[in-house]
């Protein structure tokens, strides 16, 4: 993978993220007979992906650290 493909493979997954949690909370609203509109449950995915992404980088950068222990 080049360097230049690499920024749309991550932003890519991202979406794929973001699509497949806005379709299942919008099938599990619509399972328990509750209000469920595809604007909120797109707004809540992106919640959660970009909550997501963020404790990946933590992550990262936390066991990149020198010293520091690999995750177990």
């Amino acid at each position: 993978m080049t360097s230049k493909a690499l920024p749309w493979a991550s932003a890519g997954s991202v979406l794929g993220w973001w699509a497949v949690l806005t379709g299942l909370l919008w099938l599990a609203g619509t399972a328990l007979d509750g209000p469920a509109p595809l604007g909120g449950c797109a707004a809540s995915a992106a919640v959660l992906v970009a909550v997501g992404e963020a404790g990946d980088w933590v992550r990262r950068r936390w066991t990149a650290r020198p010293g520091s222990r690999p995750p177990r």
